[in-house]
């Protein structure tokens, strides 16, 4: 016989069932959405678009289950534009202070910016991104304390946590910032940051060559970390310096932490990883394993990372639920102020595939980059050739998550979520582009008009054609996607047609 508090148990059974599908309906109607944002990796660096010296199974795997685009552009040639046009839907050249950061800078988008984050805060996310950052953090450049709680950062833009290169590799401070405050700190050895002049008494490169274990060929002659020198002067915080040959490791165990912790909700993770940016220093179980020295090695690191996220999802039972997106902030570049052996040891190996240009340029090569969307059960595998960008992610997924965008947000953000899942889009009608000069390009899917603008046309530090001229250029990329011949002269009507859209999108507020 039942008693009178086994009746009453029974009674909760309908709406503990009642709650429990609720939380399935909404975990459905979430997904989960990882972003894996490459550094300086290529087109033509990834295996699955053909690449034969350097194989990448894991990109593979997640391309075979997913939608490869072969017109997938970064907003920019160079990676802070990249990342804040990523996270703000707004093309970096319309704002000051959004070029290459200076690893002191302060916060180049500011708490008052609605973000990619926001969107999905506001849907109910947890939010966390992990790796490098590269956006400024504080209130001014040269400003920030690192020895306390930085402020302005993530969490003013979005971010439930945070675990970031405050910079990028090779820019000092060289230390990991979590939630804020640098990691392992020890107050009786406070930080110290200048990108004007040295601190009295600290080697630097240029000065002591013999502490060096990597020299520089350009630039990258300042303080000595790890023996490897950096762009900035810093000194202090010896306990808190990370170890470059363990960077990939911690912060994918990072990434993966951040997963596993929040794998019972909605998350959204933006892991962007140092692989392949300079110093190349990959885990000694990566060395050697491309015959192509550090830059192929650290290709090769970047694949187990995503092997790693690959499979956490399935041994947590979440990758049916999980969106993953794979790009890269930029096109590649082979010397990038540092005597690696990129160049020597180069061979056959064409970073930006068929591709001109590379990191910095104007050419195809800065901006077309990997991209891949994997959603099991939604996304339509296959190959899309759609033009799309990066600055589209705001509106997109605001779009399938049915939030509401407020007034002025994201302003060159468009809703490309029929494109990105494969599902009959057509892509951009227009995209604008930068260089690393802010000079501007315009393409439409078909053709590409590179305005003229200052600068040189090449870069011989790192071999790159920047696609600056005095001259009018236009390409017709079906037909010659290496941009081999201007043909600017002999289609008038089009290039007047493109100059007249590119001013009109300049003139866009």
């Amino acid at each position: 016989m039942l008693s009178i508090n086994s009746f009453a148990l029974l009674a909760t059974i309908p709406s503990l069932l009642l709650s429990v599908n609720s939380v399935a309906r909404e975990k459905a109607d979430k997904p989960n959405v990882i972003f894996i944002y490459a550094d300086d990796i290529g087109y033509g660096d990834l295996s699955c678009n053909g690449a034969r010296t350097i194989q990448t199974p894991n990109v593979e795997q997640l391309a075979r289950q997913g939608v490869r685009f072969t017109n997938m552009h970064s907003s920019a040639a160079t990676c802070t534009p990249s990342r804040y046009a990523l996270l703000t839907g707004e093309y970096a050249w319309r704002r000051k202070g959004t070029g290459i950061a200076t690893g002191d800078a302060g916060s180049i988008i500011r708490p008052e910016r609605y973000t990619l984050a926001d969107v999905f805060k506001n849907g109910g996310y947890q939010t966390g991104v992990v790796g490098k950052w590269h956006l400024g953090l504080g209130d001014q450049t040269g400003s920030q304390n690192w020895n306390g709680f930085i402020s302005p950062g993530p969490s003013d833009l979005g971010f439930d946590y945070s675990f970031i290169l405050a910079a990028t590799g090779d820019r000092v401070p060289c230390v990991y910032v979590e939630n804020q405050r640098v990691v392992n700190l020890d107050p009786k050895d406070p930080i110290a940051v200048s990108y004007e002049k040295n601190f009295e008494g600290e080697p630097t490169g240029k000065q002591n060559p013999e502490m060096l274990r990597i020299y520089p060929s350009h630039g990258h002659d300042m303080s000595i970390v790890n023996g490897i020198s950096r762009i900035g002067f810093m000194k202090g915080g010896k306990s808190a310096l990370w170890k470059d040959e363990e960077i990939a490791d911690v912060i994918t165990g990072k990434a993966l932490s951040f997963i596993e912790t929040n794998r019972n909700r909605p998350f959204f993770l933006y892991f962007a990883t140092q692989d392949a940016h300079v110093p190349r220093v990959p885990n000694p179980r990566f060395v050697g394993a491309s015959g192509m020295g550090p830059r192929g090695d650290a290709i090769i690191e970047f694949d187990w990372s995503v092997g790693e996220v690959l499979k956490t999802i399935k041994r947590l039972g979440i990758e049916k639920n999980t969106i993953i997106i794979l790009t890269s902030d930029n096109g590649p570049v082979v010397d990038d102020g540092y005597k690696d052996q990129a160049v020597e040891l180069l061979g056959d190996h064409k970073p930006s595939g068929v591709l001109r240009g590379g990191k910095y340029s104007s050419f195809e090569g800065g901006t077309r980059v990997p991209g891949i969307l994997s959603w099991p059960g939604k996304v339509i595998p296959g190959v899309s050739d759609n033009l799309l960008c990066q600055v589209d992610m705001v509106a997109t997924f605001a779009e399938l998550l049915r939030i509401k965008l407020p007034e002025n947000a994201a302003p060159d953000s468009e809703i490309q979520l029929k494109s990105w899942l494969n599902q009959g889009g057509k892509g951009r009608n227009m995209l604008v582009l930068q260089n690393v000069n802010n000079n501007l390009s315009i393409e439409d899917g078909t053709w590409k008009f590179i305005a003229p603008g200052p600068g040189l046309p090449y870069d011989a530090a790192t071999n790159t054609e920047l696609g600056n001229l005095t001259q009018d250029q236009l390409y017709d990329l079906t037909k010659d996607p290496g941009e081999k011949q201007n043909v600017a002269a002999q289609n008038p009507i089009i290039v007047e047609k493109l100059k007249a859209k590119l001013k009109l999108i300049q003139q866009k507020r």
